[in-house]
C-alpha cells in the first residue's frame, strides 16, 4: 500500500512554466529549456509511490532535483504542476491549517545541516515541536527524554548543542524528528556532512531503529551516495536532470540498469560489500529448521561479511532482527549466485577497460 503518492510532479523556477513544461515534453534538454524560456526545471514529471514502512531512497548527483523533490512532498517548496498524496489525501490542495497539522502530527524532517537552535539545550531542541503544539511541560519533557534515549543521548538533555560532535548533533535532529511519533520521516542528505565512520554508525543506527519502531516509520531518504542508497534503501529512485531514470530494489538497480546513465553509476560497485542479507533472504521452508541459539546475521549484513558464517553452517543461515525475531534465511546457493555475478561483472569491467586502453594504439596504427 502506497502511503505517499507522487503523480506528474513538476517544479519549474522562472516566469514561463507552461512553456518550459511543453518544451520538456517535446524532448528539449534542461539547458535548452533554460536558454529558450529562462526557466529552470528542477523536477520533471516525477511519478512514484512510497509503500508503508519502507525506506525509499532518492539518489542523484548535485543538481538532479532530489532535494527539491523532497521539499515538494511536504510543501516547503510549492510544486508547479502535479499532485502529492498522503493516505490518498491531496497534500497539494491542503490549506495552511491542514498542512501545518500534517507536518506536526504525521510527517517530520531531518536536515543535512542539523537545523538546531543554538540558544536551546539538547532537551529544548527535542521538545520544541511539542511546546509549539501546546503540550504541557511535564508531558513533553517525558516524551523528549524517551526520544533522546532512543537515539543514544540519554544524559545529554542539559548540554548545549555547540558542545556536541557532528554525529551527536545529528542524533539530536533525529530525536527531534521522532518525538511526535511521525508516520513519515523525510531525510534530506541527513548523514552527508558526517565523517565516514560516524556516517556508517548513523546508517546502522537508523536501520536498527527502523526494526525497533512499532509500527515502523515510512522513510523517504535523499542521498547523492550510491553506496548509502544501496545500503539503506528497500527501493531506490535514481534521478537525472529532474527526472527519474529508474526505480527498483538495490539488486534490480545493480543487475538491471535501465540505461547507460544508471549503468555508469553501478558498474564499479562490489555488490558483495553493499548488497545486504535482506535482499537475498527467503522464508524458511517446511522441511528446514534453524536452531534458536544458532548463528544468525542482521538483515543489513553485507553478503561479503555473512559468507564465512554461511559456509560453516550445515544449512541456511538465520536472518534475525536486533531483538531476535526470525526474518528469514539465506542459503549458500543464493549468496554464491551473487558472488559469481559480482565476479562476472568485474571481469566484464576489466575487459571493457582493456579495450578502452587499446583504442588509441589501434587508431594510430
Amino acid at each position: 500500500m502506497a502511503i505517499i503518492e507522487v503523480e506528474g510532479l513538476w517544479k519549474i523556477f522562472g516566469g514561463n512554466p507552461e512553456r518550459a513544461r511543453t518544451l520538456a515534453k517535446e524532448g528539449k534538454s534542461k539547458a535548452e529549456v533554460k536558454a529558450e524560456t529562462d526557466s529552470v526545471i528542477a523536477v520533471n514529471d516525477a511519478n512514484f509511490g512510497v509503500r508503508e514502512q519502507e525506506i525509499f531512497v532518492v539518489m542523484g548527483l548535485s543538481g538532479s532535483g532530489k532535494s527539491t523533490l523532497l521539499r515538494c512532498v511536504n510543501r516547503l517548496i510549492e510544486p508547479t504542476f502535479g499532485a502529492v498524496k498522503v493516505h490518498g489525501e491531496e497534500v497539494t490542495a491542503f490549506d495552511e491549517d491542514r498542512l501545518r497539522e500534517l507536518r506536526r502530527t504525521k510527517m517530520s524532517m531531518v536536515f543535512q545541516n542539523f537545523g538546531l537552535f543554538p540558544h536551546r539545550t539538547v532537551m529544548g531542541n527535542v521538545e520544541y515541536g511539542l511546546e509549539v503544539a501546546g503540550m504541557d511541560r511535564g508531558q513533553r519533557r517525558e516524551k523528549a527524554q524517551q526520544s533522546l534515549e532512543l537515539v543514544g543521548l540519554d544524559g545529554y538533555g542539559d548540554s548545549q548543542t555547540s558542545e556536541l560532535s557532528g554525529g551527536m548533533q545529528q542524533r539530536v535532529g533525529l530525536a527531534r524528528a521522532l518525538v511526535n511519533d511521525p508516520e513519515i520521516l523525510l531525510m534530506d542528505e541527513a548523514f552527508s556532512a558526517l565523517d565516514p565512520l560516524i556516517r556508517a554508525d548513523m546508517q546502522n543506527e537508523l536501520l536498527e531503529l527502523q526494526e525497533q519502531w512499532d509500527p515502523a516509520c515510512t522513510i523517504l531518504f535523499i542521498t547523492h551516495d550510491l553506496d548509502e542508497a544501496l545500503k539503506m534503501g528497500d527501493r531506490i529512485a535514481i534521478m537525472k536532470d529532474g527526472g527519474i531514470a529508474q526505480i527498483g530494489t538495490p539488486t534490480e538497480i545493480l543487475t538491471e540498469p535501465a540505461d547507460e546513465y544508471v549503468r555508469s553509476f553501478v558498474e564499479n560497485v562490489d555488490r558483495t560489500k553493499i548488497v545486504p542479507a535482506r535482499t537475498v533472504m527467503r522464508d524458511l521452508r517446511d522441511d528446514e529448521t534453524v536452531p534458536a541459539d544458532g548463528p544468525s546475521v542482521s538483515p543489513h549484513t553485507p553478503i561479503a561479511e555473512l559468507l564465512p558464517t554461511l559456509l560453516d553452517a550445515d544449512g541456511p543461515l538465520a536472518v534475525r532482527d536486533s531483538d531476535g525475531p526470525l526474518r528469514g534465511v539465506v542459503s549458500q546457493e543464493a549468496v554464491m549466485k551473487e558472488v559469481v555475478e559480482n565476479a562476472d561483472g568485474a571481469r566484464r569491467r576489466e575487459a571493457r577497460a582493456g579495450r578502452t586502453e587499446e583504442e588509441p594504439e589501434t587508431a594510430v596504427a
